[in-house]
């Protein structure tokens, strides 16, 4: 019996070393009890990512575990983003959608509507149906809670709570750390702080802080990239984009108004901004997404933390004194009288510039962070409803609200989830960059599409050189179709690690992570890494070397969306190739400057179109480049969409055959059935045509859309 259980042994090392299971090799009747349990994919992370992961191994056929840090899974999307952030829903399918797909049967059952009736609920739009399936993206957090546990549960996913990788010992030069056992190349098990350890053939890093795959000592970066590093305009230092959530003009930084002596007020770095294009250490600012309610039955009035200080908060009143109006966050409603509150104008939920050590910090480290964000959210609420500085309907509007009785497990209504935003990002021999979502490149192995603006909250407040504090790191650009996320970027390079998958802080630059970092896309992620890590134990091949096009062909089998269709244009969208004769849209035109993107008010042509933001003037333009090739006469017509935020003189010029001409467009006038203007009808030669629209000197919003050089019988 001994030399028997010496045999089952040797093959039990085998099987593990050749990534298949023990029951091919000897049957987990034969395994003696002692020997650890050795699981197909072990997941480090109970985020939506990890948890659409678990589910993806079970249904083909695997052994899988969740470890999850704290006591709640779903990270972000049971904490508190409701408001689902993606851009274009039909990017998104397979057990993603699945989720979607569970909150809108959530919200069909009337017991679910408490505090409101469903038709006392609007959704802000993010409801609607593809291919005949409803979902709905708005959801409470205990509603996302519910959905997704039952759906771990229908898939018999074991979940261990409360369980912390042990990372003592990791270094960035590459050391692995005390809390990974590595033999080469390949990862054998994880060890937890209480001293559980994990075995496992595959492993996938859920986290957003990618404590696991730091931990094995593979490459990763923290904070911004140069843009000089991938050849990108968006990335490192962007003060020439710091339009959008600004501070008012004139707002002093010092302890006391106008004396630097005093000293900086709390959070403005003293080293800033940094040269442009620069990278740096900085991380863009993390929050709390605040779910609150205006019902008085479920409302926890905001209170004043115990370690409140003033002059955090003064910037805030400041701003309000330079001239701030409104309610300075973002109140998108829930079902349920319920809000997911993000962050808005120069001063709000955004804790700026205190979260750089986060991503490399302790567990107590962190939590200290986390407790420090805490306190200002509570702090900033508490004020806002209640310091005489606050415009007094201000304070009024904000006193209506407070944090919810019935959501999470703290007695004052706050989450334990912060919203990181972004801390390590891998490293591997694909890193997605801003070509990548702008289409300059794309990959040919696909697991995922992602569909957001490339969008960095804030990353530092500074003083300018006229002595006024600025926000720096706010970048919104987008404007392009959804792209391709390639599966090498969830892998570190092969010589590090050989059987690690991470689908959460994947391999991309911090500008193109802005596009990626949706809850959504995590979770499409994590299935196709769930998938990956299972083909590579069933054909007994290292991850870097299975097969994409099995890989492929088994994730769209399960519906996931590896491609753009035509399902992907918004519904106010114009395909550009229905439409006649030369048409340029705004995503092929040659920009300078900080272009803000939106789809609000249609028709437009394409995802979007451009607008200025009312900031900037004259510092914008668009070129926009069509070719001629056969003489004839021509209307030349430029498309945006009527408002009456938008500017009466937006300058046109029109270069062709060596003449220049200038036009005036009044955009608060309504454009033609198929949202074009026409600025003349002109015969040209065989050549180059550039229509320029810019914002020198307009009185309001300038839109750019596209341009149409459309041909006319003579």
């Amino acid at each position: 019996m001994r030399n028997w259980n010496a045999v089952v042994s040797a093959c039990r090392w085998l099987a593990v070393w050749m990534g298949c299971g023990l029951a091919a090799i000897a049957g987990s009747a034969n395994a003696s009890a002692a020997d650890p349990k050795v699981y197909d994919v072990v997941v480090y992370g109970g985020t939506a990512g990890g948890i659409a992961a678990a589910i993806q191994v079970k249904r083909m056929g695997g052994s899988v575990v969740v470890i999850e840090p704290s006591r709640r899974i779903g990270g972000l999307t049971t904490g508190g983003l409701g408001q689902t952030d993606i851009g274009n829903k039909a990017a998104i399918g397979g057990i993603a959608r699945e989720f979607y797909q569970g909150i809108a049967q959530y919200y069909q059952q009337p017991e679910n509507w408490k505090w409101q009736s469903p038709d006392q609920y609007r959704s802000g739009g993010q409801s609607r149906t593809v291919d005949g399936e409803t979902t709905q993206w708005t959801f409470e957090p205990s509603a996302a809670l519910t959905v997704l546990q039952n759906m771990a549960d229908q898939h018999e996913v074991p979940i261990v709570y409360e369980q912390r990788l042990d990372r003592s010992g990791s270094r960035r030069s590459g050391e692995v750390g005390d809390g990974i056992h590595m033999e080469g190349t390949t990862i054998r098990s994880i060890r937890m702080e209480t001293g559980q350890v994990y075995h496992g053939r595959r492993f996938i890093d859920a986290t957003y802080e990618g404590d696991l795959f730091a931990t094995a000592g593979v490459s990763y970066t923290v904070g911004r990239e140069a843009n000089a590093t991938y050849d990108e305009t968006l990335n490192g230092v962007q003060t020439q984009r710091a339009i959008h959530h600004q501070f008012m003009p004139g707002v002093d930084p010092y302890v006391r108004k106008g004396d630097p002596s005093s000293g900086l007020l709390p959070g403005i770095d003293p080293e800033g901004p940094g040269t442009e294009g620069a990278g740096d250490h900085r991380v863009q600012a993390y929050c709390f997404r605040a779910c609150l309610t205006d019902h008085p039955e479920n409302r926890i009035p905001f209170a004043k933390p115990a370690d409140y200080d003033p002059l955090m908060y003064e910037l805030l009143l400041r701003n309000f004194e330079a001239g701030q109006t409104g309610f300075p966050v973002i109140n998108s409603k829930m079902p349920n009288r319920k809000t997911d509150t993000n962050n808005r104008t120069g001063v709000s939920t955004d804790f700026i510039g205190q979260n750089y050590a986060y991503p490399e910090a302790s567990y107590d480290q962190r939590e200290r962070i986390v407790q420090r964000h805490r306190s200002y959210i509570q702090g900033l609420f508490w004020t806002m409803a209640n310091h005489p500085r606050v415009p007094e309907a201000t304070r009024r509007i904000v006193s209506r609200w407070g944090t919810c009785k019935d959501e999470f497990e703290r007695a004052d209504g706050w989450q334990q989830q912060l919203y990181i935003r972004e801390a390590r990002r891998l490293v591997g021999d694909l890193v997605m960059t801003q070509h990548h979502c702008q289409g300059r490149q794309t990959v040919d192995d696909s697991v995922g599409m992602a569909a957001y603006t490339m969008d960095s909250h804030n990353v530092q407040r500074y003083v300018d050189g006229a002595g006024h504090v600025r926000n720096e790191g706010d970048v919104q650009v987008g404007g392009f179709p959804p792209y391709p996320i390639s599966y090498r970027s969830l892998l570190p390079k092969p010589q590090e690690c050989s059987n690690l998958l991470v689908p959460v802080s994947l391999s991309a630059s911090h500008i193109a992570f802005g596009s990626i970092r949706m809850e959504p896309v995590f979770m499409v992620l994590g299935q196709s890494a769930a998938t990956a890590a299972m083909q590579s134990i069933n054909s007994r091949r290292p991850l870097h070397a299975i097969s994409y096009d099995t890989l492929r062909t088994r994730l769209l089998a399960d519906s996931q969306v590896l491609q753009r269709s035509d399902e992907m244009l918004p519904a106010q969208g114009i395909p550009a190739a229905s439409l006649k004769g030369i048409v340029v849209d705004n995503t092929s035109a040659e920009t300078t400057g900080p272009w803000s993107t939106g789809h609000a008010v249609g028709p437009f042509v394409g995802l979007g179109y451009l607008h200025d933001g009312n900031a900037a003037k004259g510092d914008l333009s668009a070129a926009f480049t069509g070719k001629i090739t056969k003489a004839g006469r021509y209307a030349v017509r430029v498309s945006y969409s009527k408002h009456s935020n938008r500017a009466t003189n937006v300058p046109v010029t029109v270069q062709a055959g060596g003449e220049t001409t200038r036009y005036s467009v009044n955009q608060r006038t309504a454009p033609a059935a198929d949202g074009f203007t026409t600025l003349a009808e002109v015969h040209w030669q065989p050549g180059p045509v550039t229509v320029t629209i810019s914002n020198v000197d307009t009185d309001g919003y300038v839109i750019v859309d596209a341009v149409q050089l459309l041909p006319l019988h003579e």
